[in-house]
């Protein structure tokens, strides 16, 4: 049966656990909510050695690739017949709202330590499946959580873009890795928009007023969201349609925010 290693156990990596657990599939994995320590040296080269699959979604620290810092020579070397690693499509910097394909430079924006660890991951001496992803969202982690919390905003940028995925697409991304070729992958859903858009279709789903637009300085964001905000960009996800036979099942954040209501349990 096949047999899944997942390094770092968040979000997105707990619902695929999740997903591929329920097919049948062994899944192991470090971190907190793992099956064992990442600094277990012993109990993940075990791991690593009993793993058909193996997949990263451990972010850089500071300089490096924590897992490749680690174990980067057992992955080179072992026996697993796939390897993957989630990115982000903050690796490309800014395009002044431009699409951007796999073929673009990286390394040019202000996530300069994920580029580097993506392209750590690309010259690993293996195959490997990197897949790049925009802003996730899913179940419990949507603007509509955000709305509720009173954390929404609608900053003043009629010019500003972003690219968006929902958790499930991301998922089903993953799996149809596993039986297609190696390479860099974008996985955005198909109708790249400002957040404000968002904002306000989640404010019609819930019934409430949208917050008031503001500045950026009025907004009062943290330095992590008003660095959200420096860049601009359109994600193309094209390769993967083609390669992989990838389809977003939610291709626009109307169907993904409708669909996070709906999965909501009943009051």
């Amino acid at each position: 049966m096949p047999h899944l290693l997942i390094f770092g156990l968040g979000y997105t990596a707990s619902l695929l656990s999740r997903r591929l657990a329920a097919q049948g599939w062994t899944v192991e994995a470090t971190g907190k909510a793992g099956t064992m320590a990442f600094d277990d040296a012993q109990a993940v080269h075990a791991a690593m050695a009993r793993a058909s699959h193996i997949l990263s979604s451990v972010p850089p620290q500071d300089d490096h690739d924590p897992v490749l810092s680690a174990y980067g020579n057992a992955l080179s070397n072992c026996d697993a017949a796939w390897i993957g690693y989630l990115s982000s499509t903050g690796v490309y910097g800014d395009t002044g709202g431009a699409w951007v394909d796999e073929t673009a430079p990286i390394g040019t924006g202000r996530r300069n330590a994920r580029a580097a660890a993506d392209a750590a991951w690309q010259a690993l001496e293996r195959p490997t499946h990197i897949f790049r992803l925009p802003g996730i969202y899913g179940p419990g982690r949507s603007a509509l959580d955000r709305i509720r919390e009173d954390r929404a905003r609608r900053i003043d940028d009629a010019a500003q873009v972003f690219s968006r995925i929902h958790v499930e697409d991301i998922i089903c991304g993953v799996i149809a890795g596993m039986a297609g070729p190696a390479g860099v992958y974008n996985l955005a859903d198909d109708l790249p928009c400002p957040q404000n858009q968002v904002i306000e279709f989640g404010c019609e789903l819930l019934g409430c007023a949208p917050p008031p637009m503001q500045t950026l300085e009025e907004a009062g964001l943290s330095p992590m969201a008003r660095a959200f905000y420096a860049e601009n960009r359109r994600v193309a996800n094209l390769k993967a349609k083609r390669l992989l036979g990838w389809q977003p099942r939610y291709a626009n954040y109307r169907a993904g925010l409708a669909a996070c209501l709906a999965a909501e349990p009943l009051p």
